[in-house]
């Protein structure tokens, strides 16, 4: 009886012939070979032999039953990866590991999927349980830990302590001194005995030098209390900022992976079309490449949302440890009132306005304490002295005479002082009142833009998508069709979230301007 057998696949799959009589022949069939393999030359078969079927015949059946079993293992096995990568995005560190995924083609000797799909396209935690942070959350921790805050809180107990030394009065001196006195030989000597002086000294200020004192340190601690104030709002705005952002970034890690799922989806079908002979290659290498292009997408939105993260553990001094994972959404848009009443209100209630004012008038406080003091201030002593043979007292003051100082150099040092903070508070309203239009101007062009989105291109979009995926499945077009239509919804979502984001954004900007109430988030 005559058997014969088959190896298993691969580069080089060797055929295992039995003649009539049970022995074993073996010949290389080498697949991959353009010459024409060694078992269709038959130098040396029996006539007996049952291997009578052609190499290439073989191939091409064995090659069929392959691709029967494995092709749907491995779509549902892309179905899993795919669900798994949009269930929710972790925060941390993108390392996500590559992986290839291999199916023959028997076209021409390369793999069908040769791009590196993520095997897990969400972004991988780093340390440990994630660190839940809402935007209250995230400004509650930046005013706690933020140096800066920390810095402004130190500069105004400064300025309290120096206004109470302001209020101090000038101590006053005292002193004693304590001797002997000897007799000399002569015809008239004096008495012998314990020598003793005793003074205290007190200088008199200057009652209008003390008050334009005090006044001058009482407008240094308005002025660091008003600088607290804007640097809290600035701490404040750079936490929301970095918060945005960072959701602002998990939206298009979730967009660009969706777009991938319908990609990696596509090429599955157009796999299936090549195979059965329905597509022609092109249709193949298309999707091949837009596949390849969504992954460098999910790959670089991850990479953006690491940075928003570092971004964000800046803003809110963060610990180096904590797992931070951003929870929230944008707010929705609020009628903002006419550009001139928003103006007269960041102008009338800045903190950096009343800053400027608090240190025009602390400088001239400290101008008219210099003038005041050019008046002398005299110093009031008394004095007892004790001797062996008599003793005395005295009292007196001591007047310093101006004649060579009379603080010209000190009363031009504070007029220069008032001058310059003035043209800071020029500046200052030139910048507040710049700084609010533009991002009045932008919230009402992002409101806009992201509004006409809204209402019409995505939902125009979404349409145009599934209207070319509908015409692809039943043959009225192409794959170039329904990748077109998906770039054009991935550039319509892009574009809304970044309407979006500049919209929310100059919300922000304007809170912290004054210009409009934060809202009940705080």
């Amino acid at each position: 009886m005559e058997s014969r057998g088959l190896g298993v696949l691969g580069n080089v799959s060797p055929y295992i012939l039995l003649d009539h009589k049970g022995h074993q022949q073996s010949e290389n069939c080498t697949f991959w070979n353009t010459r024409r393999p060694p078992c269709e030359r038959k130098p040396h078969l029996s006539s007996k032999s049952l291997w009578r079927a052609n190499c290439l015949t073989t191939f091409v059946i064995f090659r069929i039953a392959t691709l029967a079993i494995f092709l749907p293992v491995a779509v549902l096995n892309g179905q899993l990866q795919s669900e798994q990568s949009v269930k929710d995005p972790s925060v941390g560190v993108v390392a996500a590991p590559t992986k290839h995924l291999e199916t023959v083609d028997e076209g021409n000797s390369t793999t069908l999927l040769s791009q590196a799909v993520p095997d897990n396209s969400t972004p991988q935690l780093v340390g440990g349980t994630p660190l839940v942070l809402t935007l209250a959350d995230a400004i509650a921790m930046a005013e706690k830990n933020s140096p800066r805050l920390h810095e402004a809180t130190a500069v105004t107990q400064r300025a309290v302590a120096a206004r109470r030394a302001a209020q101090a009065y000038t101590n006053p001196s005292f002193e004693v001194f304590e001797g002997e006195q000897y007799a000399k030989p002569i015809s008239t000597p004096g008495v012998p005995g314990l020598l003793q002086h005793y003074a205290g000294y007190q200088t008199i200020e200057i009652p209008s030098e003390r008050h334009a004192r005090q006044q001058g340190a009482q407008f240094v601690i308005s002025s660091s209390r008003s600088g607290e104030q804007a640097i809290n709002l600035s701490v404040v705005s750079q936490a929301e900022h970095a918060f945005y952002s960072a959701l602002r970034r998990r939206e298009a890690i979730q967009h660009a992976e969706e777009n991938l799922k319908l990609v990696q989806d596509l090429l599955r079908r157009v796999q299936v079309e090549v195979d059965v002979g329905e597509k022609g290659g092109l249709e193949l290498t298309r999707a091949q490449a837009e596949v390849a292009r969504a992954t460098f997408t999910v790959r670089s939105a991850q990479l953006e949302y690491a940075n928003a993260i570092a971004t964000l553990r800046v803003a809110v001094a963060a610990p180096a440890e904590a797992n931070l994972d951003p929870r929230g959404e944008f707010e929705p848009r609020q009628q903002l009132p006419p550009l001139q009443e928003v103006r007269e209100r960041v102008l009338g209630t800045h903190p950096a306005i009343a800053q400027t004012q608090a240190d025009i008038e602390a400088a001239r406080a400290s101008l008219r304490r210099e003038r005041a003091l050019r008046i002398p201030q005299p110093t009031a002593f008394a004095e007892y002295e004790n001797q062996p043979d008599l003793s005395f007292w005295r009292a007196g003051f001591t007047i310093p005479l101006p004649l060579w100082d009379r603080r010209q150099g000190q009363i031009g040092e504070a007029t220069a002082a008032i001058a310059q903070s003035s043209a800071i508070l020029d500046q200052r309203r030139l910048e507040l009142i710049s700084a609010t239009e533009r991002a009045y101007e932008q919230y009402q062009l992002a409101d806009q833009q992201a509004t006409s989105l809204e209402a019409g291109s995505l939902r125009a979009a979404e349409s145009a998508v599934e209207a070319a995926k509908s015409a692809y499945r039943f043959g009225e077009r192409g794959i170039l069709e329904v990748l077109d239509a998906q770039r054009v919804l991935q550039s319509v979502r892009g574009d809304l979230l970044d309407a979006q984001y500049a919209r929310q954004s100059a919300q922000v900007d304007l809170e912290e301007l004054g210009a409009i109430a934060r809202g009940a988030k705080h």
